[in-house]
């Protein structure tokens, strides 16, 4: 592993912090289209005789929790991106 690394220029704490960021970074996309957009003309109009009293209370804790976990996210992942930003830019 160690060749491989040094093959392509890389440290092992880069490479760790890239598969780390690699992860963050699909997580956040999930997160993100997981969630139901705020506009709801036409679903709404369509899945809105569907819905009963407490399906949409339901609903709109889930999408309060992912609104929070998406929040969150994205500070680790902005937190992240700077670690690497500033050890790649001391080591150099």
């Amino acid at each position: 592993m160690a060749e491989f690394l040094a093959k392509i220029g890389l440290t092992t704490p880069e490479f760790i912090l890239g598969i780390v960021l690699l992860v963050f970074a699909v997580a956040l996309v999930v997160l993100v289209l997981i969630q139901s957009g705020k506009d709801k003309r036409l679903s709404g109009t369509i899945a809105g005789a569907a819905e009963t009293f407490f399906g949409k209370s339901k609903t709109a804790d889930n999408d309060k929790k992912l609104s929070v976990a998406t929040t969150i996210l994205s500070i680790v992942f902005a937190v992240i991106v700077l670690v690497m930003y500033f050890y790649i830019a001391t080591r150099a």
